[in-house]
């Protein structure tokens, strides 16, 4: 395996929604992201490596997936950045449009027993700072875990990391809503903090701290992780009834084309498909509590597939019938330049008339005009193979 080196920090964002990036800033933040998102990558892949030979491998699992696909998503988002940034030739406009992208939501599919908590639609919608955040932590987590932090790391620069992620998760706590959560997070973050205050001070006295900083860096990014993570999800809880809202109007408009497709499918073809179509009517109103908006999505994700499985059914009907016709056109241009025997192009020419009126008939039979597709087909074939004589 690769020699393990200290993990990467994500850059510092900038700029803000609303308001145009200094070109300056915006060039400086997108080199140190691509090194970031490079160096994460590498990082995540011995994190990877070392997982599978880990006898925790099972336990590990989730926080790799949810860190993959965190890199994931991150990387696409610098790459729609690198492409608005348009190697500096960006105005105000783009430049405005990159802080969007930076602080606007990127959603990243996870499984919901990945992080311990229940994430609506497998969806963990973050902006692109805290997935970086989140990223972090969850790298540094896996490492202390996996024993991957080489002992002749700084130490010094490791506490100072250690006393800034404090920071952070303060921040965050603090944001927590009043109530079970606040109170254990304030719980969590005491404790971290009284230990990290001891770690600074015995090493500052010269004694040897090393042993017993992993144990704090691990606690630090699992509570920075959780507190990240229950943000993003309280956010989430807030958006559903609109997400649902905005669902609901969609699927209400595919219906509405789709019943229009089914009717031209059932009038123009025979056999044609017999696949409801359902009405997210049906389900009523989106709902105002937010359990019940959760298990409203849940249906409108099974109308979504349902309207998606009929779509494909009919709109292949219709389909097959084009590409039979495309086939005709296809083999009478073979034909016609075949030299085959006037009997023969006689024959070819009249399976293709009834061809060509099965397949222009309302409704036209697919199966009558496939057998005659492939009766003109054969037919061909073997005049072909006997050089155009009978």
């Amino acid at each position: 395996m690769t020699a393990p080196t200290v993990a990467s920090t994500a850059p510092e964002p900038v700029g803000r929604i609303g308001v145009p990036i200094a070109a300056q800033d915006a060039l400086a933040y997108l080199e140190a992201l691509g090194a970031w998102r490079d160096q994460r990558r590498a990082e995540l892949a011995r994190l990877d490596e070392a997982a599978l030979a880990s006898p925790e491998r099972d336990a590990l699992t989730g926080d790799v997936q949810l860190s993959m696909a965190l890199w994931q998503s991150v990387s696409e988002r610098y790459d729609l950045l690198v492409t608005t940034w348009d190697s500096g030739r960006a105005g105000v406009a783009e430049r405005e449009r990159l802080s969007a992208l930076i602080w606007g939501r990127l959603d990243t599919t996870v499984d919901p027993a990945t992080t311990g908590r229940q994430l609506p639609a497998g969806a963990l919608s973050v902006s692109l700072p805290e997935a970086c955040r989140l990223s972090d932590a969850l790298v540094g987590a896996l490492r202390t875990r996996l024993s991957l932090d080489p002992v002749q790391a700084d130490l010094a620069d490791r506490l100072r990391q250690l006393r800034a992620q404090v920071e952070r998760v303060r921040d965050l706590v603090a944001e927590e809503p009043a109530g079970p959560s606040h109170d254990g997070a304030t719980r969590r973050l005491t404790a971290l903090d009284g230990t990290v205050t001891d770690l600074v001070g015995d090493a500052q006295r010269g004694a040897d701290v090393g042993g017993r900083v992993p144990g704090a860096e691990g606690e630090a990014a699992r509570l920075e992780r959780d507190l990240i993570v229950g943000a993003a999800t309280r956010r989430e809880a807030r958006r559903d009834a609109a997400r649902a809202r905005t669902q609901r109007a969609e699927l209400e408009a595919r219906g509405q084309a789709l019943r229009a497709l089914a009717d031209r499918c059932v009038a123009e073809l025979r056999p044609a498909p017999r696949l409801a179509v359902p009405d997210v009517a049906a389900l009523g109103p989106v709902p105002e509590d937010a359990a019940a908006v959760e298990a409203y999505l849940t249906r409108l994700d099974a109308v979504s597939r349902a309207l998606t499985q009929a779509h494909t059914a009919y709109q292949s009907a219709l389909d097959e019938r084009d590409e039979l016709l495309g086939r005709l056109e296809a083999y009478g241009a073979k034909a016609a330049g075949s030299g085959l025997r006037a009997d023969a192009a006689g024959d070819l020419a009249e399976l293709r008339r009834r061809a060509v009126d099965e397949l222009g008939s309302r409704p036209a039979d697919l199966e009558r005009a496939r057998a005659l597709v492939a009766a003109y087909q054969a037919y061909l074939a073997s005049r072909a193979d006997h050089g155009g004589t009978p």
